[in-house]
């Protein structure tokens, strides 16, 4: 990464197959990719492992306009989708789409949240917030990419919620779900009121069981002899 702009080295992979791939991964420490889109034929690459590892530890890698460096050839991409070993820290895979400067691309776009500790229904009345996305899937020009999508929690109180819609996105941008219809507006984030314990119903409230005292007793022994 060179300043705000991500670059990757990769080199033209012809050794395809999992075998090939597995061997790649353990003997040479790169990872198999594939780069497709723009109307062009789908490229095999391999990239270094510590460098896509240490690109994905920043958030905007995933949101950003990627340069990829295939010999004396660059690429302009997004990335589209990314393998990970289900128990390592290791990426198995990755995908990258072609874009073009004047053809409209589809990114997840991560979601910022703001004043999450000083909105109305926490900080007055210690409510806490449920997030039901930390991410968007945006529409845009490669121009008007944004690295994430600010959500402003500052004036909601108990009970209160944010939609897709009631998000605020840049010049240039459209929310994907929503171009859908309105039944795709998705709630974001929501305000729900603290959780209350129970008081149990005391034992004394409960009703008294019936209680036979010696006198009862003898009345009634003395009702049975009069029968």
């Amino acid at each position: 990464m060179k300043g705000n702009a991500f670059e990757l080295n990769c080199e033209i992979r012809t050794d395809l197959g999992k075998g090939a791939s597995r061997r790649l991964r353990r003997l040479k420490s790169v990872i198999p990719a594939v780069l497709y889109g723009a109307g062009k034929e789908p490229l095999s690459l391999t990239i270094p492992h510590k460098d896509i590892a240490r690109a994905t530890e920043n958030e905007a890698f995933f949101a950003h306009i990627i340069t990829l460096n295939i010999g004396k050839d660059k690429e302009q991409v997004v990335i589209k989708a990314l393998q990970r070993h289900p128990a390592k820290p290791i990426i198995l895979h990755a995908d990258f789409q072609r874009v073009r400067e004047n053809v409209e691309i589809t990114v997840n776009v991560p979601l910022h949240f703001l004043n999450e500790d000083t909105c109305i229904g926490v900080k007055l009345r210690s409510g806490s917030i449920l997030k039901s996305l930390t991410q968007i899937e945006i529409s845009c020009l490669p121009k008007n990419l944004p690295e994430y999508i600010e959500v402003d929690m500052a004036a909601l109180d108990i009970g209160d919620s944010i939609h897709l819609s009631d998000i605020k996105l840049p010049k240039g941008v459209s929310s994907v779900a929503l171009a859908h219809g309105a039944e795709m507006d998705h709630n974001v984030a929501a305000v729900h009121a603290p959780r209350t314990e129970v008081a149990e119903t005391p034992a004394a409230d409960a009703p008294a069981a019936a209680v036979k005292t010696v006198a009862d007793e003898k009345k009634e022994k003395a009702g049975d002899k009069k029968d």
